[in-house]
C-alpha cells in the first residue's frame, strides 16, 4: 500500500501539503481531485519519485513497477508500433539480457535470458501494442507510420499507449483525456476497469471520473482527504460535510457571541468576576470551527444575439473534404469525407454531433465555420448570421507574445474593419473589465499569453468568442483545457444562449447538459442518432470489438503485421502474372505452416524445463523461426493483395 503520515510538501515557498496523511490500498482506483494550484501534479511528482517530502514519512513498495505518461513530445522517426512496444521496460530489459548473453558462452545465461523473454511476452509484443494503438483510434494504415510525422495531440495519444504497453503495478495518469476523442474515451475506460493494479488519475471529466475510480482523495487546504466513491459520490458527500460544518459553525458562532456577551457585561462586577473568568477560560479552551471557504467560483453568459436568422444555415446536397494539396500533380481530385449533406440548423437547437474517430466531424463543424470551403453543393447562411467558432487547435491561434488586452484591441479592429461592431464597448477601460469576468484581472491583462496555462489560454478564447455576440456557435473539442468548475460554467452559459449551439465533445457531461439532439457523422454521411449518449457509447464499444476482430484476422503467429501498401495497378495483371502469383502464394502458405509448426514444437520444448544449454538452443530457433515468419506474412499480405485486385 502507499502511506502518507503527516507529510509537507513544498514547491519553492510555497506549502501544498502540511501534515497530509492518507492511505492507499493495492488495487484501489483513486481519482485525484481539487482546486488548481492546489497541489495535484506535486503529489503525483511525489508518487513518481521525483519530488521528496519536506517532512513526515512517505511510503511505497519499492518493488512496485510504475507506469505514468511521459510528458514530453517525441520526434523520434521510429514506426509507432515500435515505439509503444518499447513502452514495455520488462520486455526491453529480457531483450538487452539476451543480447548480452548471446554474445557470451554461458548457455545456462542464454537458457533463463531466452525464458525470461518468452515470459516478458516477445511473440505478441507487436499484436498488444496495435490494440492499444488502434483503441486510441489510430487507422491500421498508422500503425508503422514515423512518430515525427502525427501532429501533437496523436503523438501524446502514442505516449498515452506506451504507459499502457508498460507492465506496471502503480499508473499515474494526468489528465489523459484531454488529446481523446469520445470514441477513444470509451475505449480507455474499458481498458482501465480492466487494470488490476493501483490507478491514481487526475482529470478534469466527471463522467470519466465516475466510470473508472472507486476512492476519491480531495486536496483541501493543505491536507489529503479521503473519500470510499467516486466523483460523483465526493461531492454528494462533501456538500453534507459543507453544510455540516456551515451550521456548526454558525452555532458556534452564536455561542461564541452569548459568551461574550456574558463577558462584557459583567467582568466588572465583583460577584460575576469568578463567573466571568470561567467563560473566558472556556472561550479561550474552545476548539475554533473554520468558516466554510468555498473555492472561487467561476461564471459568465452569453450575450443576447443582435438577432436570430431562422433557418441560420441551409445545406442542400453539400460534400465535405479537403481540397487537393499544392504540392500534389495537376488534376488530383480533392479528399471528400462526408457526402450529399441536406439540412438545415434552426434558430435555438442545439445539436451534438457524434460520430467515431475520422468519420468527418470537425470537418463538418470546419465548413460550417467557413474554415473550408465545400466541395459540392451549397450553403446558404441565414441574413446576419454570426458565427463564434471555438476549434480544437483554437488556442494555437493565440499570439503567445501578446497580452489578453492586446488580442481584445485587434478583435476589436478586425471586427471593425468588417463592419461587424453590434453596440460593444470597445474602449481600452471596457475591454479590461470585460476581460475581468473571465477572471483576467489586475496585472494579467498585460502578461504574455505564452506564459499562461492551457486553462487560461481557453478561457481567453471563450472570452473573446462572448464579446462577439454570436447568434451560432461552433464548439469543436472546448473543454480540453478547462477545468470541472469552467466547465460546469460553460454548460450554464450555453444552456442559457439564446442561439443556436453545435458541439463537437468527448465530455459526455456537457453533452447530456446542453444538447437536445444528435446528428451522427458515419459512413460518409450524416443522419439524426436516435438514442442518447449510453446507446452512442454502446455502438462505440461494438465499433471498437469490430476493430480489434479485424485486426486479430490479420494475425499471424502471435503478431499482427504491418498492412501492406497498396498496389499500384495498371490495366490488370496478365494471366501469366496470376499464375505465378497463385503459386508463389501456395509456396508462401506451405512454408508458413512448417515454420508455425516448427515454432508450436519449440514453444512446448520451452514449457518442459529442460538441460539450460537445450534451452539456449531452442531460444536460438524459435527468435530465427519467428523472423521469417514476419517476413513471409508481409510476402502473403502482398501476393493476396495483388490477386484481389
Amino acid at each position: 500500500m502507499i502511506t502518507l503520515k503527516n507529510v509537507t510538501l513544498r514547491r519553492s515557498a510555497k506549502v501544498l501539503l502540511e501534515g497530509a496523511s492518507v492511505t492507499l490500498n493495492p488495487g484501489e482506483k483513486v481519482g485525484l481531485v481539487g482546486r488548481n494550484g492546489a497541489g495535484k501534479s506535486s503529489l503525483f511528482a511525489l508518487l513518481n519519485g521525483n519530488l521528496h517530502e519536506d517532512a513526515g514519512e512517505y511510503y511505497i513498495p519499492a518493488q512496485w513497477r510504475m507506469g505514468q505518461v511521459a510528458q514530453d513530445m517525441p520526434e523520434t522517426e521510429q514506426g509507432a508500433t515500435d515505439f509503444v512496444v518499447e513502452g514495455d521496460t520488462q520486455l526491453g530489459a529480457a531483450r538487452a539480457e539476451v543480447a548480452a548473453a548471446e554474445a557470451t558462452e554461458d548457455y545456462e545465461r542464454m537458457a533463463n535470458a531466452y525464458t525470461a523473454l518468452h515470459d516478458a511476452g516477445e511473440y505478441d509484443a507487436a499484436a498488444r501494442a496495435q490494440a492499444l494503438i488502434l483503441g486510441l483510434g489510430f487507422k491500421t494504415t498508422e500503425l508503422d507510420k514515423p512518430v515525427n510525422s502525427f501532429s501533437g495531440g496523436w503523438r501524446m495519444r502514442l505516449q498515452l499507449a506506451r504507459a499502457l504497453m508498460c507492465p506496471s503495478d502503480l499508473l499515474l495518469l494526468d489528465e489523459p483525456t484531454n488529446h481523446l476523442d469520445l470514441d477513444a474515451l470509451v475505449w480507455l475506460e474499458a481498458w482501465l476497469k480492466k487494470y488490476e493494479g493501483t490507478m491514481v488519475v487526475i482529470s478534469h471529466d466527471r463522467e470519466f471520473l465516475d466510470a473508472v475510480t472507486n476512492v476519491t482523495l480531495h486536496i483541501d487546504m493543505g491536507k489529503l482527504v479521503r473519500y470510499g466513491g467516486n466523483y460523483s459520490k465526493f461531492e454528494d458527500m462533501r456538500a453534507e460535510q459543507m453544510e455540516l460544518q456551515q451550521n456548526a459553525y454558525s452555532k458556534q458562532q452564536d455561542k461564541i457571541a452569548h459568551l461574550q456577551k456574558f463577558i462584557a457585561r459583567f467582568k466588572a462586577k465583583a460577584s460575576k468576576a469568578k463567573q466571568a473568568q470561567s467563560r473566558v477560560k472556556a472561550l479561550d479552551r474552545m476548539e475554533k470551527i473554520a468558516p466554510l471557504l468555498s473555492e472561487a467560483d467561476f461564471s459568465f453568459e452569453f450575450k443576447e444575439p443582435a438577432n436570430l436568422p431562422n433557418p441560420m444555415l441551409s445545406m442542400q446536397g453539400v460534400s465535405f473534404g479537403y481540397p487537393a494539396p499544392e504540392e500534389a500533380p495537376k488534376g488530383t481530385p480533392p479528399t471528400t469525407i462526408v457526402h450529399n449533406v441536406s439540412k438545415s440548423v434552426l434558430a435555438g437547437q442545439r445539436i451534438g454531433i457524434l460520430g467515431a474517430n475520422g468519420q468527418g466531424k470537425s470537418t463538418l463543424v470546419k465548413t460550417v465555420a467557413r474554415d473550408l470551403a465545400p466541395l459540392g453543393g451549397e450553403v446558404t447562411e441565414g441574413k446576419g448570421l454570426n458565427i463564434g467558432y471555438f476549434a480544437q487547435q483554437e488556442l494555437d491561434v493565440l499570439r503567445p507574445d501578446e497580452t489578453p488586452l492586446e488580442h481584445m484591441i485587434r478583435l476589436v479592429k478586425d471586427m471593425t474593419t468588417a463592419g461587424k461592431i453590434a453596440g460593444q464597448q470597445t474602449r481600452e477601460q471596457d475591454l479590461r473589465s470585460f476581460l475581468g469576468t473571465f477572471n483576467f484581472s489586475g496585472d494579467m491583462v498585460k502578461q504574455a499569453v505564452g506564459s499562461m496555462s492551457g486553462g487560461e489560454k481557453a478561457r481567453l478564447v471563450l472570452c473573446m468568442i462572448v464579446w462577439q455576440r454570436p447568434n451560432l456557435l461552433l464548439l469543436d473539442e472546448p473543454t480540453n483545457h478547462l477545468d470541472l468548475a469552467t466547465r460546469e460554467a460553460l454548460a450554464m452559459a450555453l444552456n442559457e444562449f439564446e442561439g443556436t449551439v453545435m458541439l463537437v465533445s468527448h465530455d459526455r457531461a456537457l453533452l447530456r447538459s446542453v444538447c437536445d439532439e444528435f446528428w451522427m457523422v458515419s459512413r460518409g454521411g450524416v443522419e439524426p442518432f436516435d438514442g442518447d449518449l449510453d446507446d452512442y457509447q454502446k455502438y462505440l464499444l461494438d465499433e471498437a470489438k469490430r476493430q480489434r476482430e479485424l485486426a486479430k484476422e490479420e494475425a499471424k503467429a502471435g503478431s499482427i503485421p504491418a498492412v501492406a501498401a497498396p498496389i499500384a495497378v495498371k490495366s490488370g495483371p496478365s494471366s501469366d502474372e496470376l499464375k505465378k502469383w497463385k503459386k508463389d502464394l501456395a509456396a508462401t502458405e506451405a512454408r508458413m505452416e512448417i515454420l508455425n509448426a516448427e515454432g508450436a514444437e519449440l514453444e512446448a520444448k520451452l514449457s518442459t524445463n529442460p538441460h539450460p544449454s537445450e534451452i539456449a538452443e531452442a531460444g536460438k530457433k524459435l527468435k530465427t523461426v519467428n523472423a521469417e515468419l514476419q517476413k513471409l506474412e508481409e510476402l502473403w499480405l502482398d501476393l493476396t493483395a495483388k490477386l484481389e485486385v
